[in-house]
């Protein structure tokens, strides 16, 4: 099993040289990118915005259920939520979620046009098929992330904001005081660094194992299992070491 994971490391890196050799078509290249860009980042807007709503209502309520010492100030639920939100929903859990919806749509996308031998087509005309397919996504998806994050991070707080506002769990004062308080603009500035590392993750190793399909749809779909497995468990480990990193 280590010489096969080493193994399988060793080709993703040949791989990732292959990806950023320099584009024969600069201009081919940037409009590859927003295409991208759309496909990647901006469809995945509307799963962003539904889940940090949801996730920062439920935050808002558990800390208001389990904070109910006289001893803790009622601001307490809205500094608590922020801070599960910036320092780890809006990057880490979000990425893992982002890593089931992009990493299987590249995975399967880059394996249909491999067992429709679209791919062999473009190495016989001689076109770097790897960098022609592979970065634009990833340059797209990684410039486009931190919008996500940053979305994330505010729609989080709103959807503590409307348990506040329609329930009597806590007052929108005290609410909005908590996410005030004690604020460091360090931790944004944290979510979305480790958001770009994730973003690399989820579009390459996705690509790599859409990229070495053999065979036919079953193996498509089994590629598309094995990218999203394997970025979850990489975004993961990610997390552990910038955490040390920056937050040390």
């Amino acid at each position: 099993m280590i010489a096969s994971s080493i193994k399988t490391f060793g080709r993703y890196c040949l791989f990732m040289t292959r990806v950023f050799r320099t584009p024969d078509k600069w201009r081919e290249l940037g409009r590859n990118i927003l295409f991208e860009i759309s496909k990647l980042g901006v469809d995945s807007i509307p799963l962003t915005i539904i889940i940090s709503i949801f996730i920062g209502a439920v935050c808002t309520i558990q800390m208001q259920l389990n904070i109910m010492s006289p001893l803790i100030p009622a601001y307490s639920v809205g500094l608590a939520t922020r801070e599960i939100l910036l320092l780890e929903f809006s990057s880490s859990i979000l990425s893992l979620i982002l890593a089931g919806k992009v990493g299987s749509n590249i995975a399967s996308e880059i394996g249909t046009m491999r067992v429709t031998e679209q791919i062999d087509a473009m190495d016989i005309m001689g076109v770097n098929s790897a960098g022609y397919i592979v970065l634009p996504k990833i340059i797209g998806f990684v410039l486009f992330v931190p919008v996500l994050v940053v979305l994330s991070m505010f729609m989080g707080l709103v959807g503590g904001w409307c348990i506040a506002y329609f329930t009597d769990m806590i007052s929108v004062e005290n609410y909005v005081y908590g996410i005030q308080t004690m604020f460091t603009e360090w931790y944004v500035w944290y979510g979305i660094i480790k958001t770009l590392f994730f973003a690399f993750i989820i579009t390459s190793v996705s690509s790599f194992y859409g990229y070495y399909v053999k065979g036919g749809a079953l193996e498509v779909g089994k590629a598309s299992t094995n990218a999203v497995v394997c970025s979850s468990i990489m975004i993961l480990f990610m997390d552990v070491v910038l955490t040390k990193l920056l937050l040390q």
